[in-house]
């Protein structure tokens, strides 16, 4: 398959032969032949002679062996297009380095010493080693070669850059790798042997996902494992792949309760190199380090395959819905607190006494509104009946979404009213001289045009004044009692799924930037770990219902048979299609290709998917217009629309590129 930016790491934890590169070098090959498909793989610090030699490093046949067997994997590994990195000690003069190997097709690119010693505590390294520095040789000889050595090298093949640095150096205030990513390198690989104490797994994922983060890259992470020396510590095996801020794989270590691992063992991920180009081209201020830089940097070319072999890494298919279940409190307490506190503070600007107004249907959106609201009432020491609820059933509304609505009210302990709108409706026709689907309303009273309607066929569903009017009628009747709370969310924004100046608009939104996955998702959390009895029964009849904006006519039982996403497509699949187009900038053919391998809550055909996926950039370029002048409204996750801050796009802009861009 193409390879749409990805690039395949694996960490490796090797069986260890103290002393005896030999069988370290057998055992590497024996790994290799395990990762045919891995375009780069790591292994651990000094994994061909062992971390834990000690003063064995000043024996001359040590370190000989060690160089004849990096170059004979090396060889072995010729036909590999595999970027092979592995760990030994380097004489150079009258110097001894803690060096990585970096091996491509039968030669050794390069050699990148240590720069930062540890000789502390448990550690001795000085002992032994001199840290790699700008005074060392820019090549040695190396098997009738000169190979470049010096910690200013970079490795690239097209896109993908990969910097290199060794166990200690991550763990100073100015890690290398902070420089190596500011001048260019995108992959960052580090070679470790990292013994394990209580508590310092945490703190070691932290620095390599908190080190991601920082330089906006992949980090793979190989420790030396349990078969070093015991003799005053224990190697952990500990194998970490991250990018930019989040953990992609993680292997068993030791003391993780998962039993003792003695024998070699791996992981392996494919990082997404475009991702991270796009961050680093969005973050403006990432170019700026470069005039901190303390060196020149050479860059050593090597080339990857033309394809890769399947996906290896989970692409959820609710980008937006928090995935991680010991996180999940947590992150719907941060989501809820964010929207309350801007509500609370645009609310602060109003009199004392002025009340609150909230249209509920009895839809998902004015529920999550309504409950951060209420939320925002309790925290503050305000009574719930501050809020006016107002219910405003039009010709599609259904007796059940309409008790929902009430009881909802109720429940909560919010004013509540309930106006009917159709009278003002039918009004408002006649004044516009309008034929709601072709019927002549004359003196019809609302009721009878509410059973005419019901003989309307499906088929013939297209009256957008009828919609319309029904929509800023209800707008009309909310903003005339004083300040609105919105309840548009981010996915019908993207989509234009709004009336304009009428539910697209409101004094504050605090939903605008939840899309509507996110929307069920909380309405159904808050559900099942806030209420008991009838109210967390209603909230879950309204995740349960099918989401309709019930502006067309009802059946004659009095059914909807107006359905969103019968008419746009799934909303599991536009807000998959919205994070990967916002938050990534992803093209047509990647966002499909990685919904071929989504975790999608249902199944869905390629035929869907594309068709979904052309609606998605249609409405999206059709319907700036109503993104360019929306309420305020707080944004809570990476993706905004707001034309205030993230997302600036003129209104007459065309998808017509994007369209043309799917495959055939």
């Amino acid at each position: 398959m193409p390879r749409f930016g990805f690039v395949r790491i694996s960490s490796v934890c090797l069986r260890t032969a103290i002393a005896d590169p030999a069988a370290n070098v057998a055992e590497i090959t024996r790994v290799l032949e395990q990762l045919p498909d891995s375009d780069i793989v790591l292994f651990p610090e000094l994994c061909v002679t062992g971390y834990t030699c000690a003063d064995l490093f000043g024996q001359s046949r040590l370190l000989e062996a060690a160089r004849e067997q990096a170059q004979q994997l090396a060889e072995r590994m010729a036909r590999r297009q595999q970027l092979i990195v592995v760990g030994l000690p380097v004489a150079v003069d009258n110097g001894l380095y803690n060096c990585a190997a970096v091996l491509f097709q039968g030669r050794v690119l390069g050699l990148v010493p240590k720069q930062y010693l540890p000789n502390y505590q448990e550690y001795y390294e000085s002992r032994w080693f001199r840290p790699g520095a700008a005074s060392v040789p820019a090549e040695i000889d190396w098997s009738g070669e000169r190979v470049p050595f010096g910690v200013d090298l970079l490795f690239q093949a097209e896109d993908v850059v990969v910097g290199i640095e060794l166990c200690e150096d991550l763990w100073v205030p100015l890690p290398p790798s902070a420089f190596q990513a500011v001048a260019g390198a995108n992959v960052l690989l580090n070679l470790s042997a990292s013994n394990e104490t209580i508590g310092k797994n945490r703190y070691r994922t932290d620095l390599v996902v908190g080190q991601s983060g920082r330089c906006i890259a992949a980090y793979a992470y190989a420790s030396a494992g349990p078969t070093e020396s015991t003799t005053d510590l224990v190697f952990g095996g500990h194998c970490l792949i991250a990018e930019n801020g989040v953990l992609l794989a993680e292997s068993p270590r030791v003391g993780d309760g998962q039993g003792l691992h003695r024998d070699s063992y791996f992981i392996t991920a494919d990082v997404d190199v475009e991702r991270l180009r796009n961050d680093r081209r969005k973050t403006t201020s990432f170019d700026a380090c470069a005039a901190h830089l303390p060196r020149r940097y050479r860059t050593i070319p090597f080339a990857l395959s033309a394809e890769l072999s399947g996906l290896r890494r989970s692409v959820s298919g609710t980008p937006f819905i928090p995935q991680d279940n010991a996180e999940l409190h947590r992150r719907c307490a941060e989501i809820f607190g964010v929207q309350c506190a801007a509500l609370a503070q645009r609310v602060s600007r109003l009199p004392d006494d002025a009340p609150l107004n909230l249209g509920v249907s009895g839809g998902l959106d004015s529920t999550l509104a309504l409950l951060v609201a209420v939320k925002m009432c309790d925290y503050l020491g305000w009574p719930r009946t501050r809020i006016r609820g107002l219910t405003m059933p039009g010709f599609g509304t259904t007796q059940a979404t309409r008790q929902n609505a009430l009881d909802l009210m109720e429940h909560l302990g919010v004013a509540a009213e309930v106006f009917d709108i159709r009278p003002l409706c039918c009004d408002a026709f006649r004044a516009l001289g309008h034929r709601p689907f072709g019927i002549a309303l004359e003196s019809l009273s609302a009721a009878e045009l509410q059973a005419a309607l019901a003989h309307v066929p499906p088929h013939e569903f297209h009256d957008l004044v009828f919609e319309n009017v029904q929509a800023r009628i209800r707008t009309l009747l909310l903003m005339s009692r004083g300040f609105v709370i919105g309840t548009g969310d981010l996915s019908e924004a993207a989509l234009g799924w709004s009336t304009y100046n009428a539910d697209h608009m409101s004094m504050y939104n605090p939903n605008c930037s939840i899309p509507k996955t996110l929307v069920r998702f909380l309405v159904r959390y808050v559900a099942e770990h806030e209420f008991e009895g009838a109210a967390r029964e209603t909230l879950l009849k309204i995740v349960a219902t099918p989401i309709s904006p019930e502006l067309l006519p009802l059946s004659a039982e009095g059914t909807s048979r107006q359905a969103t996403e019968a008419s746009l497509g799934s909303y599991e699949l536009h807000d998959f299609f919205l994070y990967h187009f916002l938050r990534n900038g992803f093209s047509p053919r990647k966002i499909l290709f990685l919904s071929q391998h989504a975790n999608f809550t249902q199944a869905y055909s390629r035929s869907e998917i594309e068709a979904t996926l052309r609606t998605f950039y249609r409405r999206f370029f059709a319907n700036q217009f109503k993104r360019s002048c929306v309420p305020d409204g707080p944004k809570v996750g990476s993706v905004s629309l707001s034309p205030r801050g993230d997302w600036r796009m003129p209104s007459d802009a065309d998808a017509q590129a994007w369209l043309d861009s799917f495959a055939p």
